[in-house]
């Protein structure tokens, strides 16, 4: 396979990636707007608490996805995996944007609103396994650690678009009040159009090398191999805890943490979110290509010990904090840590399983995880608030990213990614 057809992949993979994320993440960036139309008036935090008990829910329905999908991608190939996975995912945002509200249809809206959650859940499930073991199978040996970086650049630059939309829609198109009333619905409406341009280009994606070996030797894959590399399955498990709670932490809640506890208006703490994700995307390959020069464990050892002791200090700040400027440049602070597991997570995952079970190995224990941790980071954070002990959230935290830092330390040394002759840059 030459360069070109590498990178072509590559993009492939990414844009879809960057679509499927964009769909997960307007949910909960356009939640603040409407959360109202989907549940019983009450106040903001109460509303809020329901969303978000939908966006953990949705959640549940990734180790689904992650054991079908996966199992899909290491059958059948890798760009299969990835073409129903963005598929199913904007179907699901086509009917969240036409969904009738609670005041039309009562307690079918909020039903209707979960079954897409649902759907949408089982989709990313499958894309995570699927589109990391698709870049670190395509990537040259060299430069592995860097093209892992732009897993998290897409899966940020899905969020970050959500978060633009809404800008836009704030600032240039609508009031609050047309945003509140139908405004909500067209981000979804164009996350299901965006999906036609990404399952034309995903059923022209080349396949990986790694995958036709494999299959053209009948190796056999399944849950019942996967099971042979419990050490891997662990290790996935214990890098994922801390990490995917922190990433929620600081990309996902914090938009809700500066409008509903530090008190910023709602444009406001999405301009600071907006902002913060534009560094923390450019900070992706950066911190990728610094692990092919010193390796992928110092960098999560940073991660594992930075994000354990400084997690309780940011909030502490954070809430005491009234420039925006400053509440800013915690916030990048925050992410320039959580970005020593973000950028390479993916490739150390696909390197601990070989080429027959890779996608399962990283999709499954990883959706378990994050269904479990990452899901529920908001559920938890919101829930701390309502009982009157905010600051124990961030204790919380702390203690799941020490846990990552002790998986960190066991990491074996060593890939089972084939970087023979043919599978390397031409």
């Amino acid at each position: 396979m030459n360069t070109v057809q590498r990178i072509r992949g590559i993009i492939a993979g990414s844009a879809g990636n960057l679509l499927e994320y964009y769909d997960w993440y307007v949910y909960s960036s356009f939640a603040i707007y409407f959360a109202h139309a989907f549940f019983p008036h009450g106040d903001q935090t109460a509303e809020l608490l329901k969303s978000a008990a939908v966006f953990a829910i949705g959640f549940f329905m990734r180790p689904v996805g992650g054991w079908l999908l996966g199992s899909a991608a290491d059958r059948y190939g890798r760009r299969t995996a990835l073409t129903v996975s963005v598929t199913a995912m904007c179907a699901s945002s086509l009917i969240i944007a036409f969904c009738p509200t609670y005041d039309q249809i009562g307690l079918m809206a909020p039903a209707i609103l979960l079954i897409a959650r649902l759907v949408q859940g089982l989709s990313l499930g499958g894309e995570y396994g699927a589109s990391a073991t698709y870049l670190a199978e395509m990537s040259s040996a060299h430069n592995k650690g860097f093209w892992s970086g732009f897993l998290y650049v897409t899966l940020v630059m899905g969020q970050l678009l959500a978060l633009i939309i809404l800008l836009l829609m704030q600032y240039v198109f609508l009031t609050p009040e047309q945003i509140s009333a139908w405004g909500w619905r067209v981000p979804f409406f164009l996350g299901a159009v965006g999906g036609l341009l990404i399952f034309w280009m995903r059923r022209n994606m080349e396949e990986s090398e790694n995958f036709k070996s494999s299959h053209k030797k009948k190796e056999k894959g399944g849950l019942k191999v996967l099971w042979k590399y419990k050490r891997a399955i662990m290790t996935v498990c214990g890098m994922t805890l801390g990490g995917t709670v922190i990433f929620y932490t600081y990309t996902i809640y914090m938009q809700k943490y500066l409008a509903n506890t530090v008190g910023f208006p709602k444009d406001t703490a999405t301009l600071i979110s907006s902002a913060s994700l534009v560094v923390f995307s450019l900070l992706q390959p950066a911190f990728g290509a610094l692990s092919d020069r010193i390796g992928r464990k110092p960098l999560l050892i940073y991660f594992g010990v930075m994000a354990s002791l400084c997690t309780l200090p940011v909030f502490s700040m954070l809430s005491e904090i009234k420039s925006p400027w400053l509440a800013f440049l915690l916030i990048v602070f925050a992410l320039s840590i959580a970005s020593g597991y973000t950028s390479i997570n993916a490739i150390v995952k696909a390197e601990l399983f070989p080429t027959q079970v890779r996608a399962l190995g990283v999709a499954l224990p990883y959706a378990i995880t994050v269904s479990v941790f990452g899901g529920t980071t908001e559920y938890i954070a919101l829930w701390f608030r309502q009982i009157g002990h905010e600051s124990w959230f961030a204790v919380y935290v702390s203690a799941c990213a020490f846990v990552t830092f002790l998986t960190v330390l066991t990491l074996p040394s060593g890939s089972q990614i084939d970087t023979s002759p043919e599978n390397t840059a031409n």
